[in-house]
């Protein structure tokens, strides 16, 4: 954990529910979305740039997703979802995910998720602000 923690500064702790098994006995592959989901807007939050984001009507939208799926993760568990950066361009930018299981001792799950930014009022792509390029460069794993 101590080594996720290190590559993942900043990372999500995510209690899994029973609901989110299914018929198979473990985690429903669709339910990794929401914890992406979770992890991005925390990220977003921890960065203290969510807010501004709201404000000019500009924010992140998901253009792609990927799932690696390398382990099941059953109830009870609570995983880490830790994020870096990479690919930063003008208007767009990757997320990368792993999933730790704390019960497995081990990642479970990688994924990426394309955001670009858009504008909502013209809904066009819009340029990723001074204050948000920032705080994706000093999460890079490029950095």
């Amino acid at each position: 954990m101590e080594t996720f923690k290190q590559q993942h500064p900043i990372h999500t702790d995510i209690t899994v529910a029973w609901g989110d098994m299914d018929a198979l006995q473990h985690v429903n592959n669709c339910v990794y979305l929401r914890y992406f989901e979770i992890a991005r807007i925390d990220f977003l939050n921890k960065l203290n740039l969510f807010d501004t984001i709201n404000a000019k009507a500009t924010g992140p939208v998901i253009s792609e997703n990927n799932i690696r799926y390398k382990r099941p993760v059953t109830f009870p568990d609570t995983l880490s979802v830790g994020i870096t950066i990479s690919d930063i361009k003008s208007d767009r930018f990757i997320m990368n995910y792993s999933v730790f299981s704390h019960a497995q001792n081990a990642i479970t799950t990688t994924g990426m998720s394309k955001v670009v930014m858009f504008d909502f009022k013209t809904e066009q792509k819009a340029t990723i602000t001074e204050p948000l390029l920032s705080a994706l460069k000093a999460n890079s794993e490029n950095e």
